[in-house]
């Protein structure tokens, strides 16, 4: 699975690709220069239970954490997730 990042200043995307097949999409939307609130994932139905949904959320916590970029989770499956982990909670935004 290889995930990929797009960024244009306004809004973003962490897509993850399996081979040519688009598997899943977390969109984001900045808010100020060191904030961003997630606003959507989507999981392909073919990649459901594979846990893409996560690796997302991961690449999107590790790219927050070398920015340091503060996280509001406005998605559901996001929110749920940050309620899960507690270890990504530190990019959560207050």
């Amino acid at each position: 699975m290889k995930i990929i990042q797009e960024d244009d200043g306004r809004k973003g995307r962490f897509t993850a690709m399996s081979e040519d097949a688009v598997a899943g999409e977390m969109t984001y939307v900045w808010a100020g220069d060191a904030k961003l609130i997630i606003d959507h994932t989507a999981v392909d139905p073919q990649f459901s239970g594979r846990g893409v949904g996560k690796q997302l959320l991961m690449q999107l916590v590790a790219f927050a954490r070398t920015g340091h970029i503060k996280v509001l989770p406005l998605c559901p499956f996001a929110r749920s997730m940050f309620e899960k982990i507690k270890e990504i909670r530190d990019v959560l935004s207050d």
